[in-house]
């Protein structure tokens, strides 16, 4: 396969590449038992997420985005023996197993075909499920003591939202390191897509699963150069200045914003009350546009300068070279506005500047928007919306156009533009 460049310089260059997850069979191992540990508010209807789903696939390719399946790219992945052997081993190392589990699994998995190993690493294996293998598993105190419902490998439904297990900083693929326990082992699969996967030959990556937790849905690019990071329930400070310290060190950024947000689930990331619509323009959920500070990040020679909290609007402006950040005002009152920041309103995906695709539910905040004169092109959310996330959470984008510096216009072409 020809190698062909990714590179993420900006929330709202016009979008080449995106990656995404279409909802599958990992969904349906949601149950009112289990869905609290697995991170999801209610039971999405599986067909339905999934007809959903492919509204948002099929809005990005009409308008010119190549959209990569991550379940494609993982089952293609695999067909190289060296990452089988390190995505068995990495899902086989789990210390709740026991040896005898570990040992069978390890020696069954590595025959499966590539289609049915990427099913089993996704959608998890029940205890039950173990019957299914030829030889039969070898009966031990863990397998004894599972109900046949129970997990030997957890689903990953979570899957879904492709933003947060991985985020692009200029040319380079930051795998993150997520914090909750049900989420962990997503990145393992997106970290050995980049490794392995001849389209992500070449991107030497800046961060790793086996760091601090840091998070992509914290991870907003402000303008070429400028990159804020949220830190809060899922992203750690140490989190956030790992990443800052790689960016510099790769010349991927000149100053990362450290945002502090609330630590509770309405707010998990900084992009579920903040995205950007424009260049110099984002939609933010009202009760926090004028409290978020920030604390910049900059590298004199070989040391690294923390600033004092400054009010956030003023230190990005200031960051990205321009008078001011703009808030679009979505005028809400405060019951709707904490509703539809519920409901991911403030969580839109930027295809170019000017124009974002939103969830259709979130109706009033979609309006301001559009009279604010951003197109705003919307998709179901009824169902995608039950694990609390929006279109940008929902999508990882490896190419965009470039934008001008001091938030200028669009680049007229760019690495990707001429595909």
């Amino acid at each position: 396969m020809a190698h062909i460049s990714c590179e993420v310089g900006s929330e709202v260059g016009r979008l080449r590449t995106v990656i995404l997850h279409r909802p599958g069979n990992e969904l349906r191992r949601l149950t009112p038992r289990n869905s609290d540990a697995l991170l999801f508010d209610g039971l999405p209807w599986v067909d339905q997420a999934q007809r959903d789903h492919d509204i948002f696939a099929g809005l990005l390719a009409d308008h010119g985005v190549e959209v990569l399946l991550l379940r494609d790219l993982l089952e293609q992945t695999l067909d190289d023996q060296q990452a089988r052997s390190r995505a068995v081993n990495d899902v086989v190392t789990s210390r709740r197993l026991g040896e005898a589990v570990r040992v069978y699994l390890a020696n069954r998995m590595a025959d499966l075909s590539s289609e049915r190993l990427a099913e089993i690493l996704t959608c998890g294996l029940a205890n039950g499920e173990l019957a299914a293998f030829e030889p039969a598993a070898p009966r031990s105190l863990v397998t004894a003591m599972l109900s046949p419902e129970e997990f030997v490998i957890a689903p990953l439904p979570n899957l879904l939202f492709t933003r947060d297990s991985s985020v692009w900083v200029a040319g380079h693929p930051a795998v993150t390191s997520l914090a909750m326990p049900a989420r962990r082992r997503e990145t393992q699969l997106t970290e050995l897509i980049y490794a392995y996967h001849p389209r992500f030959s070449g991107h030497a990556p800046c961060y790793g699963w086996r760091l601090e937790s840091l998070e992509g849905g914290d991870v907003m690019h402000l303008a070429p150069g400028v990159v804020a990071v949220g830190v809060g329930e899922r992203t750690t400070p140490a989190g956030a200045e790992r990443l800052a310290r790689t960016a510099f060190e790769l010349d991927a950024a000149r100053i990362v914003l450290a945002v502090p947000i609330n630590q509770q689930r309405a707010t998990m990331h900084l992009d579920t009350i903040c995205t950007m619509v424009d260049t110099d323009a984002v939609v933010m959920y009202p009760p926090v546009a004028d409290t978020l500070v920030a604390f910049a990040m900059t590298m004199e020679g070989d040391e690294m300068r923390v600033g004092p909290p400054r009010p956030f609007l003023d230190s990005a402006a200031e960051a990205m070279g321009i008078d001011r950040l703009r808030v679009i005002d979505t005028a809400l009152d405060p019951v709707t506005a904490e509703r539809e920041q519920w409901d991911d309103g403030n969580n839109t995906l930027a295809l170019e500047p000017r124009v974002v695709v939103g969830y259709d539910r979130n109706v009033r905040t979609n309006a301001r928007l559009q009279e604010a004169g951003v197109e705003v092109l919307t998709i179901p959310g009824s169902e995608l919306g039950s694990g609390r996330g929006g279109p940008r959470c929902m999508s990882c984008p490896v190419l965009r156009d470039a934008l001008a510096p001091a938030g200028g216009v669009p680049a007229a072409g760019s690495s990707g533009g001429a595909r």
